[in-house]
């Protein structure tokens, strides 16, 4: 297949869109239009990650991180980074990433997290803000049926478990064509009022363009009208970190003890035990002390993340306890993540999990 179907996948699961400002995912290297016939998938990518895909004959590497994420004026192989590239250049071997874009999904990072240790009733923790919008426009009334499921049709219109999702109302329109003009209803030159119906609908802001084209294939009208309303509202089912419950209440302790297990932890760094049972737990792959002021005013009983810096601790306040369990330990799975989310769209795609360990942290 081409390059190019494996991204628009990737891409249509986990925008572009939904990543973090300082983030660099997509397409790192490599022609959309090329043919390829096999993937490596690893969390990192390194020299050794980059001469296994050579070695097995893969022409893209999927990975959780980028290989690049500031801005690059040589390319000298004066470090990792650059030798990467040039390997993977010379070697045309496609780089793509999915990264705090897939962090921010349902059924993403967090979401295998959660299913590792067992959670239920899971739900995003820290909601995304100004990722929807609201889509109004005016319809003949004859036509609501058939512009109407056209919008639908583009994944328009879901509110959380629902689909379909829209407000109708009847009124008026009206409008003159010029001498240039061919209106669908009345004549050049005269005004004309026809009974329409108000439509509004709600929509991921990265369905944009793909929502107008539907709405302006399927209108009937020469110029069509509408409105596209930026929302503040926050997007349930978009953004980072996430909460469930365990559904038997455990100590602290016997917990993570279960997830040193899970996880293959050497080492978890964690705050004063509470001595409490624990039932709410929050998650949030990678580095997640920007989340703790959230979990703590979401009531939650501990915090599974990485990265905590000596003062993020203090923030924890006797409220919750934090449990540092690692970056790479915490992201591992990842891998199985974007495994699942290709091989669910394309079956007989050849993927490889790359079997190097990527972490760059050894405890003695």
């Amino acid at each position: 297949m081409l390059l190019r179907n494996i991204v628009q996948h990737l891409e249509t699961i986990a925008p572009i869109s939904y990543q973090e400002s300082y983030d660099n995912a997509g397409l790192i290297t490599g022609d959309k239009n090329r043919e390829i016939s096999s993937a490596l998938i690893t969390l990192d990518v390194t020299e050794e990650v980059v001469d296994e895909a050579i070695s097995l004959g893969c022409e893209l590497i999927i990975s959780h991180h980028p290989l690049i994420f500031k801005g690059i004026k040589r390319i000298t192989g004066n470090n990792e980074v650059e030798r990467c590239l040039i390997k993977a250049i010379k070697n045309d071997l496609a780089i793509y990433a999915s990264h705090t874009n897939l962090d921010s999904i349902t059924g993403g990072v967090n979401s295998k997290i959660c299913e590792m240790i067992g959670l239920v009733k899971c739900r995003i923790l820290s909601p995304a803000k100004n990722q929807l919008v609201k889509l109004v426009t005016y319809i003949p009334e004859d036509h609501l049926e058939t512009v109407r499921s056209a919008i639908f049709s583009t994944g328009a219109g879901v509110i959380g478990n629902y689909d379909q999702c829209s407000y109708s109302a009847p009124g008026s329109g009206t409008f003159r064509g010029n001498e240039g003009s061919n209106p669908f209803v009345g004549i050049a030159g005269d005004l004309h009022t026809e009974p329409e119906i108000r439509f509004e609908t709600i929509l991921p802001r990265h369905l944009t363009s793909k929502v107008v084209a539907a709405l302006n294939a399927s209108h009937p009208y020469e110029e069509v009208a509408y409105d596209l309303v930026p929302l503040e509202n926050d997007f349930p089912a978009v953004g980072m970190g996430m909460v469930g419950e365990l559904a038997i209440p455990s100590d602290e302790i016997g917990f993570l003890q279960q997830i040193k297990k899970v996880f293959g932890c050497q080492m978890i760094k964690h705050t004063a035990f509470l001595g409490r049972k624990i039932s709410k737990i929050a998650v949030c792959g990678g580095s997640g002390s920007f989340l703790v002021s959230k979990a703590i005013a979401e009531g939650v009983d501990l915090f599974v993340s990485a990265d905590f810096k000596y003062h993020d601790f203090f923030e924890a306040d006797k409220k919750i306890v934090l449990a540092d369990i690692g970056h790479y330990e915490s992201e591992q799975f990842t891998k199985e993540v974007l495994k699942e989310i290709v091989l669910k769209k394309f079956p007989t795609f050849a993927l490889r999990l790359s079997s190097v360990k990527t972490n760059p942290v050894s405890y003695l």
